[in-house]
């Protein structure tokens, strides 16, 4: 289980916390209508309640200055047994690790100012961080947020993992899990999340395991493979942000996509009016290159990004890569459907695999999610 103490963020930390970046969320969230901002109640849980004045009988207030019943999330996650709690957290920095087991079904957290840059849970472990019995977490352990429940659903908060590479000098463990999602019917409203390498996982318990996950009106972002796993997730009305990277010299800095998706699972990733964006140079990243885990060499990848805006920071000549030449990327499910922006430009057909409008009846929000239909935005 991962350790959920308190860490003070090292001197030099990159600033994803800070108010600033709230512009970078711009495109992805819409505006709080005046009338709702102007009649949010006062008080650090906004209408969302209090300790005084619960909600329901399964709601509980985290305040990290202990205003609420627990001063941390992983606190208040302990404190919940059974299904169906709602965890209303108080604008602050949470600087721990949380995990939220599969017996917490039907949990919700919800930032009670309704801004996600107000609520952050972040931590800086990564894959090469030594744990106390000195051998290093790996990827999945680097997460700062583990969420194996089913029914679980975030709303409006910053999910983060501030490691560096500069903080383990000469390791090749760079990854660094921001959110490990590995539950069914996971959704996902108003987020963000904030890394480099690896910054969302979007996985599911078992290979045969089925794990629906919805992310809709979120930012994430990163370098390498910042979305990746098995899961069959859809990301609607998302923003995805590539990074500058002054540790390489030259193209390519990274990848936005790592599907691994099972071979059995008709659905992998799918990406619907999202914005790609990016503060590094153009046609400095790839859109994806496929991953075939060692633990599933039979995985067949699939992604398709539909209906977006591809920004000039992907290659339009060649937005695909190979992560190991056994597995080329031509040969996994990768597709494409009425893109637009200079990233999308088709100058090489045979680079960008195009559905037809046939297939492309078929990659939609409702057959990827079956018979779950998530809660409204």
């Amino acid at each position: 289980m991962p350790s959920h103490q308190h860490r003070t963020a090292p001197p030099g930390r990159r600033a994803v916390l800070a108010a600033g970046a709230a512009a970078a969320l711009a495109f992805a969230l819409p505006p709080v209508p005046a009338a709702a901002s102007t009649a949010r109640p006062a008080g650090p849980f906004g209408r969302f309640g209090s300790p005084a004045h619960r909600l329901t009988p399964r709601t509980l207030y985290v305040h990290p200055g202990g205003l609420g019943d627990h001063p941390t999330v992983q606190g208040a996650v302990d404190a919940a047994g059974g299904p169906g709690w709602t965890l209303v957290l108080a604008p602050g920095t949470y600087r721990e690790t949380v995990l939220v087991s599969a017996a917490r079904t039907g949990m919700t957290l919800v930032g009670a100012s309704e801004d996600p840059k107000d609520v952050v849970v972040v931590y800086d472990n990564a894959a090469g961080t030594p744990r106390p019995d000195g051998t290093p977490y790996g990827t999945s352990g680097s997460a700062t947020t583990t969420v194996q429940a089913d029914g679980f659903t975030a709303r409006w908060v910053t999910f983060a993992n501030d490691f560096l590479r500069t903080d383990l000098p000469g390791n090749p463990g760079t990854q660094a899990v921001a959110l490990k999602a590995q539950g069914d019917r996971s959704a996902f409203l108003h987020c963000r999340f904030l890394g480099h390498q690896d910054t969302l996982y979007a996985d599911s318990m078992a290979l045969n395991a089925l794990a629906r996950q919805y992310f809709a009106h979120c930012h994430v972002e990163g370098d390498v493979d910042f979305v990746f796993g098995r899961a069959r997730a859809v990301f609607e009305h998302c923003r995805f942000r590539t990074l500058l990277r002054t540790d390489l010299p030259s193209a390519p800095y990274g990848f936005v996509f790592a599907p691994s998706t099972a071979r059995g699972n008709p659905y992998g990733f799918l990406v619907s009016r999202g914005r790609f964006v990016s503060e590094a140079p153009d046609g400095y990243y790839k859109l994806a290159r496929p991953w075939v885990p060692g633990s599933d060499p039979t995985a067949w990848p699939s992604l398709v990004v539909r209906d977006s805006v591809l920004g000039p920071g992907i290659d339009a000549v060649a937005p695909y890569a190979n992560m190991r030449d056994a597995y080329p990327w031509q040969a996994q499910r990768f597709g494409e459907y009425r893109n637009t922006g200079p990233g999308a430009d088709v100058t090489v057909p045979e680079n960008r695999p195009q559905l037809s409008a046939a297939e492309a009846a078929s990659a939609t929000r409702a057959a990827y999610l079956g018979d779950w239909t998530p809660v409204a935005p």
